[in-house]
């Protein structure tokens, strides 16, 4: 858990940092990274929780996987945005982002308690 606290309070200060850049480079450069690298740092956050869910269940959650592609490919989404694309990327991508958003939501409500099979053993 430190590990991960200082991880993420050197994340935010290299974001910090990187907003003196907008007076030489101006600000849609730096927003650009500056988002992108928010995202990424929730994605390695997701992978994070899966795996510390891992450790403490023995088991991945579904929900914590579906997690972390969404937040993946939401990056991948928004990363269209800075170079050429077609139409059909767009649309795929918002397809599988809905339909793993119906997953997650799916999931989340059919899902056992951990309570349930920590019981059956």
């Amino acid at each position: 858990m430190i590990i991960t606290s200082v991880w993420i309070f050197s994340g935010i200060l290299a974001l910090v940092v990187n907003l003196s850049h907008v007076f030489e480079q101006g600000w849609e450069p730096v927003a650009h990274h500056s988002v992108m690298k928010i995202i990424t740092m929730l994605s390695l956050l997701e992978l994070l929780r899966t795996l510390y869910s891992y450790l403490q269940l023995g088991r991945v959650k579904v929900t914590f996987i579906l997690d972390g592609a969404l937040v993946v490919l939401i990056v991948e989404l928004m990363g269209l945005w800075y170079r050429e694309y077609t139409s059909m990327d767009v649309i795929l991508s918002l397809v599988v982002i809905v339909t793993l958003v119906l997953l997650r939501i799916v999931t989340s409500k059919y899902s056992p308690h951990v309570d349930n099979d920590r019981n059956a053993e």
